[in-house]
């Protein structure tokens, strides 16, 4: 059974850092692209970040670029999300998921809260 689980979440100061962890079971996390994806409350869910299965190329949403990096550890199954300098707008709960065979994201993680506040 295909299975996302994050990890890695919290409460952090303006300008703090935190490290989402997103381990896959039940698949080859090098295979698939991979996207974070966030919702805040009131708010619609909003692409972060993308790694891609083949090539490993990486795209970021203009409000964390720079701030934030995607990585992936193919021995641990796991694609890491570093969030750096981070702001009381990146408040939210962080998904991670996986494309299917069609290339959209059918399969998702339970999430994770993160919350910038002073």
């Amino acid at each position: 059974q295909l299975q996302l689980v994050e990890s890695g979440g919290g409460l952090v100061q303006p300008g703090g850092s935190l490290r989402l962890s997103c381990a896959a079971s039940g698949f080859s996390l090098d295979y698939y692209t991979i996207g974070w994806f966030r919702q805040a409350p009131g708010k619609e869910r909003e692409g972060v970040s993308c790694i891609g299965g083949s090539d490993g190329s990486t795209s970021y949403a203009n409000s964390v670029q720079g701030r934030f990096t995607i990585s992936r550890d193919n021995a641990k199954n796991t694609v890491y999300l570093q969030m750096n300098n981070l702001q009381p707008e990146d408040t939210a709960v962080y998904y991670c998921s996986a494309t299917g065979p069609s290339g959209s994201y059918d399969y998702w993680g339970q999430g994770s809260q993160v919350t910038v506040s002073a």
